[in-house]
């Protein structure tokens, strides 16, 4: 895999772990120092793809990149940070939970279509742990006036830890993963709050992220383009699959 290796960090940007902290009991904050950070073209909602794999016995390029959402970023100070969950206890979980400040690591960030959109009078903002910083973020950048309903959910609610300014701006609830039945009752309790134009991000478990679609888009007659989706997660599938 050493030819691979050679690419990713070729193709790649380089940075520096300058701090990690655990955040709940699954959850750690890595921040990384990079000198490509202030050029960046960064948007709330940006991500990266982050080699985890190198120097490690992967057996295929996808088992050596990982997908993370940028949480926060500084461009004074060229830092970003993530949070990254280890949950799966995959290649991107060992990585993180043995990762140490001063190590160098090689990433590319990519936009994609999960990204701040301010045309909406009030938003849905609904999923996971692997999808918290996401939603984070996209709320953070939302214009003060706008109007938010939020449904984060987990089994264990002290694992939903603290937005990067310490703040809770979200709802938070207790419910087992893939529990569609509830996560709709939740939706539909919040649903005659939103007024004017409506919007909705779901994001975490790719089941949840179909069947929410379906629900607003089927039951409720949503505009399609006003529901963001993105499926952090299949308990089927790993990695880039």
């Amino acid at each position: 895999m050493a030819f691979i290796e050679h690419i990713i960090k070729k193709i790649m940007d380089s940075g520096v772990i300058t701090s990690k902290t655990q955040l709940s009991k699954s959850v750690f904050k890595i921040e990384i120092h990079s000198e490509a950070v202030k050029p960046m073209d960064f948007i709330p909602g940006c991500f990266i793809r982050l080699g985890v794999g190198i120097g490690q016995a992967a057996s295929s390029k996808k088992d050596m990149v990982r997908s993370y959402s940028i949480w926060s970023i500084d461009k004074d100070n060229n830092t970003f940070s993530l949070a990254i969950a280890t949950h799966s206890n995959g290649i991107g979980a060992q990585w993180v939970k043995d990762c140490k400040v001063g190590d160098s690591v090689y990433y590319k960030v990519k936009r994609g279509k999960f990204t701040v959109d301010t045309t909406a009078d009030s938003y849905l903002m609904l999923g996971d742990l692997s999808a918290l910083s996401h939603l984070y973020i996209i709320n953070r950048y939302l214009p003060k006036d706008k109007h938010v309903e939020s449904i984060i959910y987990n089994k264990n609610i002290p694992e939903l830890y603290a937005d990067i300014d310490d703040e809770k701006p979200f709802n938070l609830y207790s419910i087992e993963e893939n529990n569609i039945k509830e996560i709709i009752a939740k939706i539909d309790e919040v649903i005659p709050h939103l007024k004017g134009v409506k919007m909705a991000y779901i994001a975490g478990d790719s089941r949840v992220c179909i069947a929410v679609n379906n629900y607003l888009r089927k039951e409720l007659k949503w505009d399609t383009k006003h529901i963001k989706t993105k499926p952090f997660w299949n308990p089927d599938k790993k990695g880039l699959e």
